[in-house]
């Protein structure tokens, strides 16, 4: 029979895989795109109104720049994809920038790379969820008052997709994201045909009046110049989630390289041809919206109203003919269900750059274990975790998340490509053919060209978005890069600890065995760790029991001599009333004694089936047993007794079909055939 907890596990996750299986697991281009490159897509879906919020500021005066930095930021998105194919090309095997710059730059910069990846990974699921849930308001704005719940619920349920492997997202993912490619191009589609036939769409703010905000009336030299930093910088979301493609090579079908190329290329593609469309049409039809609904004036909205709809909402309502129109909804629809879904990216993303760092021993070693559907269950669940708690933290609010993200987009993209650069000059050093020196250098120049690019940006970000909360993300890059560092120099003082000198003076045997058998009170359990005890053919054993209690001491002592037990009972004095104390000042009396010697200590312990019955039992156990862990020169022995909620266990495992999951053996899992006999 199967336990409850495995019923629902099976329900939500399914059935465990076997390892074998993974190359099973491998994408098609088709999969590929809506798995990796579902954030840069639907990043479309909001980067126009980051550019017009910026804009805003200063009323209606400066709107008519959103073109000419919408066309600045398709420029960078066009080299940055370019940028990124060479590296598809030239590392086939992932790791994508922390690949990158860790192989040309140093170790250093590879992990100034990899938090600053991670750290955006958080941050693309926080703001795609958010911006999935300003869409969901904008259709149906009762629930507004509900948003913080229903983005941490939508990432709960992103996690539980996800853990049931990476094909099955992409066939849950799939649909929503080519629905939305679709629903968009179409809009856009109609939306410019109409204005080319004299039929403009007109947004349902066209009418709206901005009051520029305090400071911003008159705008000349150096401070509209900052102003639109600011409106590129914010417009440049479009780009974020574009390095997935390179971390994730190996989950690609073969021809690995080319398929990633390939699927990077149409992904920048549809990209830029949804962000120009959807600019386009904001100017068309004269969007207006502000970050602060008290800026509006005459026909505008009240401030205690709703909360408005968003640019690209406004769009569909005025191309498809009102808020109540069936393009309206399949539009916000589909709008919702990808920027919740892009997401996704990050729960791919961040899990393999995780497992790959803990596999160069930067992160604890268990997010370099595939789980149950070989997907790496602890990067997702730990990405989960930390993302609903930003959203929580943050009120599930696009706005004051947006300032902590793609900092480290950035970061990453500037060393990648320098790493590039590098990388190709090492290439021409030993490259004597004058065909593939052409190509290199040519690969060398976009790869600077990027690099110069991407630096210049990564400057304008963080001047203009520091002061904002980007100092957030950077101080938890820096904290994250140093624990990364922590980590490896624990793991490396482990490695040097345990290496092994001289095998041979290391395996000598001690020279005798102390048997001490603990007795917390005269019963079966104690009688059993005695015989085991005794099974060990010690140079010596001795039952040890704490005098807590002097007058349970005394009529401990009293039963043992007239039970016939031929081990001598020590009795330890405890003035204080300590159990752990006594009883590891004897043991470290006894290492000091003979040093050359090895201590057993057997301690009986209760194996409990009920989950409550652990808080009852073995916890002065568990707290001595860690305790003596800390001796050199002993063994720390538990002999278990079996209570009957144990042994109903036991049997409820045994009826359990003759299969294990992968990692069974790791998890310390019974098998139930040798269980059978």
């Amino acid at each position: 029979m199967i336990g409850f907890a495995e019923v629902v596990k099976r329900l939500l996750v399914g059935r465990a895989l076997r390892s074998e299986k993974l190359h099973e697991r491998l994408l098609p281009k088709r999969l590929a795109l809506p798995i990796f490159a579902s954030d840069p897509l639907s990043s479309v879906a909001y980067a126009t109104q980051e550019i017009l919020l910026v804009f805003s500021v200063a009323g209606l005066a400066f709107l008519h720049l959103t073109s000419w930095v919408a066309t600045a930021v398709i420029v960078l998105l066009v080299v940055v994809v370019v940028s990124y194919r060479q590296v598809v090309r030239a590392y086939p095997g992932g790791g994508g920038s922390y690949a990158v710059a860790s192989g040309n730059l140093g170790p250093t910069a590879g992990l100034v790379v990899a938090a600053a990846l991670l750290v955006d990974y958080v941050m693309t699921v926080a703001v795609s969820v958010a911006a999935g849930v300003d869409n969901i308001v904008s259709a149906f704005p009762g629930l507004h008052e509900h948003r913080v719940s229903l983005a941490v619920g939508l990432v709960a349920v992103l996690a539980t997709v996800n853990l049931r492997g990476v094909r099955e997202s992409g066939r849950v993912f799939a649909v929503p994201t080519y629905l939305f490619i679709g629903a968009v191009l179409v809009m856009c589609a109609t939306g410019l045909f109409g204005w080319v036939t004299g039929n403009a769409p007109v947004a349902e703010s066209a009418g709206w009046q901005l009051r520029p905000e305090a400071g911003y009336e008159q705008l000349t030299g150096l401070t509209l110049t900052v102003l639109i930093l600011r409106a590129f910088s914010s417009g440049c979301t479009a780009l974020t989630g574009v390095e997935a493609i390179s971390n994730g090579v190996p989950a690609f079908r073969r021809p690995k390289a080319r398929n990633a190329a390939t699927t990077l290329a149409v992904m920048g593609l549809i990209s830029a041809t949804m962000f120009a469309g959807i600019t386009a049409l904001a100017l068309i039809s004269q969007v207006r919206i502000a970050a602060d609904p008290c800026q509006f004036s005459g026909t505008g909205p009240d401030c205690a109203d709703l909360p408005q709809r968003t640019v690209i909402g406004q769009l569909a309502a005025a191309v498809f003919g009102g808020h109540d129109s069936v393009g309206f909804f399949v539009v916000q629809a589909a709008t919702a269900l990808v920027l919740v879904l892009a997401a996704n990216t990050a729960f791919n993303g961040f899990p393999l750059l995780a497992s790959l760092l803990a596999r160069h021993r930067y992160l604890p070693e268990q997010l370099h274990m595939r789980g149950d559907r070989l997907a790496f269950s602890n990067g997702i669940i730990a990405l989960a975790a930390i993302a609903a708690a930003l959203l929580w933290v943050f009120h599930a609010s696009v706005t004051d998340l947006i300032h902590l993200y793609i900092l480290g987009v950035f970061t990453s993209f500037t060393l990648s490509q320098a790493g590039m650069v590098r990388h190709w000059g090492r290439a021409l050093a030993v490259e004597s053919d004058a065909g593939v020196r052409r190509h290199q250098r040519l690969a060398r120049t976009i790869n600077a060209v990027g690099a110069l690019t991407t630096g210049l940006v990564l400057i304008i970000v963080l001047a203009t978005k520091l002061t904002e909360g980007a100092y957030l993300a950077l101080a938890a890059g820096v904290l994250l890069w140093s624990l990364m560092r922590g980590i490896r120099r624990h793991y490396d003082v482990l490695a040097t600890e345990l290496a092994v000198t001289d095998p041979i003076e290391e395996s000598v045997a001690p020279a005798r065995v102390f048997t001490m058998v603990v007795v917390p009170r005269m019963d079966a359990a104690t009688v059993r760790a005695l015989g085991y005890a005794r099974a060990l053919r010690a140079d010596h054993v001795e039952a040890v029991t704490v005098a807590i209690d002097r007058e349970d001491a005394q009529d401990l002592l009293r039963r043992w001599d007239t039970s016939g037990i031929n081990v001598p009972l020590k009795v330890l004095d405890s003035p204080y009333r300590e159990l752990t104390r006594p009883i590891t000042a004897y043991v470290r009396s006894l290492v000091r004694k003979s040093p050359r010697d090895v201590i057993y200590v057997v301690i009986p312990e209760y194996s409990v089936g009920r989950w409550w019955e652990s808080l009852l039992h073995n916890r002065t156990t568990l707290w001595l047993r860690s305790r003596l862990m800390l001796i050199p020169g002993v063994v720390i022995i538990s002999v278990p007794w079996q209570l009957p909620s144990s042994r109903r266990l036991t049997r409820r495992l045994t009826r359990r079909p003759l299969r294990r999951a992968p990692g069974a053996v790791r998890r310390g899992e019974p098998d139930p055939r040798a269980d059978r006999g």
